[in-house]
Order: structure tokens, then sequence, then C-alpha cells
């Protein structure tokens, strides 16, 4: 596999466990957490993840990229992860999409979908049930990995950040 396709697919796997960090332990009911009528629930984010990730998925396959809802939050997730793995697959091919290239790629649908997990994690937040921090350059990132099963942080933050003490000296 050449350096760009690791580089995806390494990016995939960094998704697969980002989401599931920004998911994990998270309360009951959090699926469906609205915080008003034009912010999406952590459920509809993930579909739109989904949604996402089908349309650089149908740049090697053609077909549909707007998934129907599931019954369940965890149905999303499993079908996002699931999407994933497919995409993974097509990365690994060696196959080019079409119409574009690996790095737009990069650019448009899977950057898309990293962003949406900071705002899963941020909803968390709101929740009451912040994500803990953690060094993510240490973080145990396989890039064979696209499944919900991900690894716990290797190197947590010992407390939680409070906003507004960022940047303050210690006392």
């Amino acid at each position: 596999m050449d350096a760009k396709r690791q580089m995806l697919r390494h990016f995939l796997a960094a998704l697969a466990y980002r989401t599931q960090k920004a998911l994990r332990d998270a309360p009951e009911g959090f699926g469906d957490f609205r915080v008003d009528k034009f912010t999406r629930t952590p459920r509809e984010l993930i579909l739109h993840m989904t949604g996402v990730i089908l349309y650089a998925r149908s740049m090697f396959t053609g077909g549909d990229t707007w998934p129907h809802k599931m019954p369940l939050f965890e149905q999303e997730i499993q079908r996002f992860h699931d999407t994933l793995e497919e995409l993974g697959r097509h990365i690994d091919s060696g196959k080019d999409p079409s119409g574009t290239t690996l790095e737009r790629l990069l650019q448009g649908p899977l950057s898309d979908a990293m962003t949406h997990v900071g705002q899963i994690a941020l909803l968390r937040r709101l929740y009451g049930s912040p994500v803990p921090g953690e060094n993510f350059l240490m973080a145990d990132i396989d890039p064979v990995n696209l499944s919900p099963d991900q690894p716990d942080p290797v190197s947590p933050d010992k407390a939680p950040v409070i906003p507004g003490q960022e940047g303050e000296p210690e006392k």
C-alpha cells in the first residue's frame, strides 16, 4: 500500500477511535439530546457521518449516499463503523476514486466526519458528561481496526479540564 493510502487508512482508524472516545460511557438518553431545533442530536450526527462516509465510498462504487435512520442509536453507531470498514477496503484495494483524488476525499467527507466527532464531544459536555481528555499523540490507533471496539486511552489526562482554566498557572 502506498503512503497516501496508509495515511488515509490511519485517518479512518483515528476517526473510529475518536468517535468511540466521544461515545464511550455516554449516559442513557445522550443519543437523543437536542440543544435546540437547529442543532443535530448525537444520533443525527452519527447518521450524517455515515452519509458522508457513504459519499466517499460512492467515489469508488457509485450508489446511494444517504442512509435511512436506524431504529436505535446503537444501530446507527454500528452502521457507521461498518461503513468505515467498507470504505477502508476500497482504499486498501488500490483502486482510485472516480472523479476525485485521495487528497480531496480527506479534505472533504473524511474531514467533515472528524469535525462532527468534535461536535459529539461538545454535546457530551453540554449533557453534563464531559469526555475525559487524553494525549491523542500517544493513542493506540491501529489502522486495521475501524470497528466500534477501540482500546482505552494510553495517556489519559489526570484531571478533567475545566473551561476557563486552561493556560492559567498552576497553584
